[in-house]
């Protein structure tokens, strides 16, 4: 199947005459996750996403599934005690895609926090968990098992568990379990505007597809109804909701505050680590993590305010790159990490939900992580909270739609036959049984119950890795052919990470002719097509994950 033919596929359903009971406008975790509750309990939903599947904040976070350890030390433990039982419920129900992870904070003589503060912190951390992670080290100890830390004025460590995670891969697994559930999703359609009736309630939206427009503008336009719309279009969230309100004089007291977060992406050669750091700034002693993902260590994040938003990609400024070398080169004091060791970036943009006017701000790092769900016409919008509550998110704003939605609530729950978010299929392609019990549980927490699938598609030699990192040719294959790829970007920075963990974004000259030879045979790509993408991915490559200009 050609790619124009899959997207045909794609856009059928937008066809049909009775109007859905949910569209859901954004394509990150947070709309996964309300698609998810949603279609378990009977609703019929329709997702739109105008960009990629997780292209805004979802694949461009710090890929941890924590509990918020500093929002103890804030006194809000309501969003602590939450994150880390969903983060318990995750590494039971995902495992693979969501894996516990060991971090250090390294202490030194007169530096805060001191040994037992944060300790202290770490014993209320673990009985909200209730797990017991807390582990600490004597100085000779940890140099011993940690020879490359700075060691003047070293004093101890403490170790604590928190999560790591493919965040972009997180949203499609949730997504897919939401399709097998008759959940229908859909990227690249833009709700241009919403439709609403004479009483100026949300009825609907005005769809545009963002891929194909060599056909008239009638062919790629479509009005869809829906008895409830959600706005889960997160740091962008007040576009819709502007347009909700635009004939009512009401306005919130609560404002969408954006926030950039940026990453460095360097090797294990140049900074080899098994486990996170958590690290304090040597400069504003604000809490940076240092930490091995997908057999490559990144520094992050920053946290500053970003001007307001457009529909542009995002990236990391020079300003940040110095600032985060700064501080993984005070901590790893013989590392002189330099900019030539940087293999990429991301950068994205966090959601905050700020209480005040700009006078009145705290520093974003101080701002809550809490999510706020408003009601606008019978337009339910959703902004703000952490990846690792995405489910109790979508609850609130599933009881939020209850306001607008007319059906029995007994039996609207009587739909779940249980609250586990993942499947747990056992795979039976006898391919499986071939692969290492690590590659065999990291593809079922990445694909679950599409796992079968995955490997009845893979050719013969697709199940080799893809050089030193941990993704496989099979999944290469796969997003290509059955998850909505329509550009090169889709397949090296969401659906595989290749494009942020391989030099010059993947596009060297033997793992470029093989991803050609992918995408002709999935997505029936001709050399000329394949040559738009590359030089479209190049350009987009170069300014946004890679280095900026010093």
């Amino acid at each position: 199947m050609t790619q124009r033919q899959q997207r045909q596929q794609a856009l059928a359903p937008l066809s049909q005459a009775q109007p859905w009971d949910m569209l859901i406008i954004g394509g990150g975790i947070t709309g996964a996750g309300i698609a998810r509750e949603a279609a378990r309990r009977g609703l019929t939903v329709l997702l739109i996403e105008q960009k990629d599947f997780a292209w805004g904040t979802s694949s461009r976070s710090s890929k941890m599934v924590h509990g918020g350890l500093r929002y103890i030390a804030s006194g809000d433990y309501k969003t602590t005690l939450l994150s880390v039982r969903e983060r318990e419920r995750m590494l039971n129900e995902a495992s693979g895609l969501v894996n516990e992870m060991h971090y250090v904070m390294p202490h030194y003589k007169g530096k805060f926090p001191p040994p037992w503060i944060f300790n202290t912190l770490l014993r209320v951390y673990d009985k909200l968990a209730g797990k017991h992670y807390l582990k600490t080290f004597k100085k000779d100890e940890f140099l011993r098992l940690n020879p490359n830390i700075k060691s003047d004025k070293f004093i101890g460590a403490s170790q604590f568990s928190d999560a790591v995670t493919d965040d972009s891969r997180l949203v499609m697994r949730v997504l897919d379990e939401a399709i097998q559930d008759g959940a229908h999703a859909i990227n690249y359609l833009k709700a241009e505007s919403l439709i609403t009736d004479e009483q100026g309630l949300v009825i609907g939206a005005t769809l545009t597809d963002n891929v194909d427009h060599h056909s008239s503008s009638s062919d790629h336009t479509f009005e869809v109804y829906a008895k409830v719309v959600v706005n889960a279009t997160g740091a962008w969230a007040d576009t819709l909701r502007m347009q909700a309100n635009a004939q009512t004089e009401h306005h919130s007291d609560k404002q969408i505050r954006p926030s950039r977060g940026s990453h460095l992406v360097v090797s294990q050669e140049r900074l080899p680590i098994n486990q996170a750091y958590t690290l304090l700034h040597p400069v504003d002693k604000r809490a940076l993590f240092v930490f091995p993902w997908e057999n490559r260590s990144v520094i992050g994040t920053t946290d500053l305010d970003h001007p307001p938003l457009n529909d542009e990609e995002v990236g990391i400024t020079s300003a940040e790159v110095d600032y985060l070398l700064e501080a993984a080169n005070d901590l790893f004091d013989r590392a002189n990490l330099k900019r030539e060791d940087v293999i990429s970036t991301w950068a994205g943009v966090r959601p905050l939900i700020s209480e005040g006017g700009d006078g009145k701000r705290v520093s974003p790092s101080k701002e809550k992580r809490d999510h706020s769900v408003w009601l606008d016409n019978n337009l339910v919008s959703v902004s703000g909270g952490k990846l690792t509550t995405f489910r109790l998110i979508a609850l609130d704003v599933l009881a939020k739609c209850q306001e607008v939605l007319t059906f029995d609530e007994s039996a609207f729950l009587d739909k779940i036959s249980d609250d586990h978010v993942f499947s747990s299929p056992t795979p039976t392609h006898p391919k499986f049984a071939k692969l290492s019990s690590s590659l065999q549980q990291r593809l079922q927490g990445f694909y679950g119950r599409q796992l079968d699938t995955l490997l009845a598609l893979a050719h013969d030699n697709d199940l080799a890795y893809v050089t030193d990192n941990y993704t496989i040719w099979a999944e290469v294959r796969f997003a290509a052919r059955c998850e909505q790829v329509m550009h090169l970007d889709d397949l090296l920075l969401r659906r595989t990470r290749l494009g942020l963990i391989l030099p010059n974004g993947a596009m060297t000259p033997l793992i470029s002719a093989r991803l050609q030879q992918i995408c002709q045979q999935e997505l029936g790509w001709d050399e000329p097509k394949w040559q738009e993408e590359v030089a479209r991915y190049t350009e987009l490559w170069q300014r946004y994950y890679h280095l900026p200009a010093a």
